[in-house]
C-alpha cells in the first residue's frame, strides 16, 4: 500500500488513504485513470480524427511523418481498437507532398 501511496498526487492520496486494502486502492486508481467505456470511445474517436487530419509537412522526412502517425495508431491500439497497417500505408501514400 505504501508504494501506491508514494506514487500518487496529493489530491488522489487524500481520496485513497481511507481504503483498507491494496486491491481496493488499485481498483480505485484503475477506475480513476482508465475511465468508463464512453470516455474510452471518445478518446479513440479523437485519436482517429487526429490521425485523419495529419499531413506531411514540406520539410519533414518520411520517417518522421510515419513515426508521428504510428504514435497515434499505437495509442488507438492501446485502447483495444483494431487499426490495420494497410490504412497506415494508404494514409502515408495519399498525404505525401
Amino acid at each position: 500500500m505504501s508504494c501506491l501511496f508514494s506514487v500518487v498526487s496529493q489530491s488522489i492520496f487524500t481520496r485513497i488513504v481511507t481504503l483498507k486494502s491494496t486491491k481496493a486502492i488499485w481498483d480505485f486508481l484503475k477506475q480513476e485513470y482508465e475511465g468508463n467505456e464512453r470516455v474510452k470511445g471518445m478518446q479513440v474517436l479523437n485519436l482517429i480524427r487526429e490521425f485523419e487530419m495529419q499531413w506531411m509537412k514540406e520539410l519533414e522526412r518520411v520517417k518522421e511523418y510515419s513515426d508521428r502517425l504510428l504514435s497515434i495508431v499505437n495509442k488507438v491500439r492501446l485502447h483495444g481498437t483494431e487499426f490495420s497497417n494497410t490504412r497506415i500505408v494508404q494514409k502515408i501514400l495519399v498525404t505525401l507532398p
